[in-house]
Formats: structure tokens, C-alpha cells, sequence
């Protein structure tokens, strides 16, 4: 039998055949896939083979094989440096959900995530979430970020899932489409699943007053199927985002910006650094590349992974002085 991965818990896999049948399945002795140390060899979103095991009281499905995927979103492990945790495989496109104080999004974060992104071919939007809360400072932050953003090329959505702002176009990007939600916690994924097919009623929580941080209410990747034709993959917050497996010289390709100025670089192998006559410099001097930018794409190269440091929330915030040097 075959079917699609719609929940993850890391030992058992819910899986759905075309016939919209359900059957909770494990894997079927060891089971690697080549080429990928992973924490789970399995993610929601793969398309699996597996067949039944009636040998118990209750039917089981032992899955042997996985299909190749098309893409996959994958981090750092965080407690395994040396492997990885696929997040989920075969989307269409990525939201990845910002807040400004609710709890904060580093830039930093913004764009580990969106040079995986790049990196394995999916389309990503950015969704400031969250926008009935700002007041005027929080609102000049979040008008600033989307300026950068959009500049680049990305896509980017205004949201508030309590006053249904900006719902009815976040559902046409959607429509026929695998998408996930990713961010933080705390930063509304599972009340924006509710504004968008209210029946589901997810389960949310409450930001902490004390740390401004979220609390986990998904704790497992899950994918809903929705009524106006789409697929939600909901997945657990996260604090960082560990690049995995890039080389230093690529890692500027995945920064749009930098990549259409490479070929006017004196050298062809030029890592944006120290060297002379580098156009990603002079247009840096020019601020028509934001620092912030530029400041991740240094972290990324040095190694510099934000998941295992414990001043995430304090260092490189969105209304640091640097992201603000332009104005």
C-alpha cells in the first residue's frame, strides 16, 4: 500500500492512503535514508510504501520504503550537532510566521530559515503576524522588515488572526498547494490554522509575560487537509536554525541580493569578505543591501548557529542599530 505521512511523532507515522484511509504505521526494522543522518528518517509530507501487519490485536502498518522527494526543510538537530531533523518533505510553498515583541523574531532567525529555503528550491513568504498588537514603534519595525523583504523579492503578508486581517489572501496563496507553517513559539501558527479552517480548533497558548517567549502547543509536525483545497503542515515552534551542509562559497548564492551582484565581484570565488572590488561591499557602503543581511550571511559563514546560543532573543534584534544604520 501507499500512502501520505500526515503525522510524525518520531516513532509511529500516521499515514493516508488515496482511498482516505488512515492507518498508524512504524518503520520496518532499520531504516536510513542514504546520504541524510537524520533524527527521523521519516517526515510529514513524504509519500510512503508500507504494508500490514495483522500478527497483533491491532493492525499496523510497517512502512519499507519512502519515495523521493522533491524538497524537504531541514535544521541542525539541536541536541544532535552532528545530524539533522527534517522539519517536513514535498511542500509547495513556506510561511514563515514573524513577530516583533510577541514574542520576537531575529532577523538572524528570518534568514537562517530562508537560505535553507533557497537552498532546497521551496518558495518562501513571510507573514508579520500579529499586526492588532503593534503600537507605533513595533509598527515602524515591522513596515522596515517587510521593506527589506520585499525589496529582495520575497513575498510578504500583513496578518491578524483575532480581526481576520489579511486571511482571505493568505487562503488564495494556498489554494491547491502543500503548504507549512513554520516560526517561534508563540508566534500564532496553530491560531492561524483556527482562523483559516476554524473547525479544527487547535490548541493555543499564552505568550509568557516574564521571558516573552511561547509556549509549545504543537508538539508533533501534523498536516490538516483543508476546505477550500488546501494542505496545512503545522509544526512545532522552534528557537534556531542551524544551517546544514552548505559550503562557505555557496552560501551567498542563497542570498538573492548577493547572488545578482556576483558576477560584477573582481574574483569569481569571492566571499564577500575582505577582498578588493567586491560589488556586494560597495553596495553594502551604498545601503542598498541591509545589514542585517549581511550580518547573517557572516554568522552563517563563521558557523555561528543560533540554536545553541543562549542570548538568541537578545542578540541581533530586528530593531538593532545596525539593521537601522540605512535610515
Amino acid at each position: 500500500m501507499t500512502g501520505l505521512v500526515y503525522k510524525s511523532t518520531g516513532s509511529s507515522y500516521t499515514v493516508r492512503t488515496d482511498d482516505h484511509q488512515v492507518f498508524e504505521c512504524r518503520i520496518k526494522g532499520k531504516f536510513r535514508m542514504k546520504g541524510i543522518k537524520s533524527t527521523n528518517p521519516i517526515a510529514v509530507g513524504d509519500v510512503v510504501d508500507f504494508e500490514l501487519d495483522h500478527t497483533t490485536d491491532e493492525v499496523i502498518g510497517q512502512i519499507y520504503n519512502i519515495h523521493d522527494r522533491k524538497n524537504y526543510i531541514v535544521r541542525k538537530s539541536v541536541n544532535l550537532s552532528k545530524q539533522t531533523h527534517i522539519i517536513a518533505s514535498n511542500i509547495d510553498v513556506v510561511f514563515l510566521l514573524i513577530t516583533i515583541n510577541n514574542p520576537p523574531t531575529t532577523t538572524s532567525f528570518i534568514d537562517r530559515f530562508l537560505v535553507t529555503a533557497e537552498a532546497y528550491g521551496i518558495e518562501a513568504v513571510l507573514i508579520f503576524n500579529k499586526i492588532d498588537t503593534f503600537d507605533e514603534t513595533m509598527l515602524d519595525e515591522q513596515l522596515y522588515l517587510q521593506y527589506i523583504y520585499s525589496e529582495i523579492g520575497y513575498k510578504c503578508l500583513r496578518i491578524s488572526s483575532t480581526e481576520k486581517k489579511g486571511i482571505e489572501e493568505l487562503k488564495a496563496m494556498m489554494t491547491g498547494k502543500v503548504s507549512m507553517f513554520s516560526g517561534h513559539s508563540g508566534v500564532g501558527k496553530s491560531t492561524l490554522v483556527n482562523a483559516l479552517e476554524p473547525q479544527l480548533n487547535l490548541k493555543t497558548k499564552h505568550i509568557s509575560e516574564q521571558s516573552k517567549q511561547g509556549q509549545h502547543t504543537t508538539t508533533f509536525a501534523e498536516m490538516y487537509d483543508l476546505s477550500f483545497g488546501a494542505k496545512i503542515i503545522d509544526t512545532p515552534g522552534i528557537k534556531g536554525f542551524g544551517i546544514v551542509d552548505m559550503e562557505p562559497g555557496e552560501v551567498s548564492d542563497y542570498f538573492p541580493e548577493f547572488f545578482r551582484l556576483k558576477d560584477q565581484c573582481k574574483f569569481n570565488n569571492c566571499l564577500h569578505k575582505e577582498e578588493p572590488h567586491c560589488a556586494v561591499k560597495k553596495a553594502l557602503e551604498e545601503d542598498k543591501i541591509a545589514w542585517s543581511r549581511y550580518n547573517s550571511y557572516l554568522k552563517i559563514l563563521e558557523g555561528d548557529d543560533e540554536h545553541y546560543r543562549q542570548d538568541v532573543y537578545n542578540d541581533d534584534r530586528i530593531a538593532s542599530d545596525q539593521t537601522r544604520k540605512s535610515e
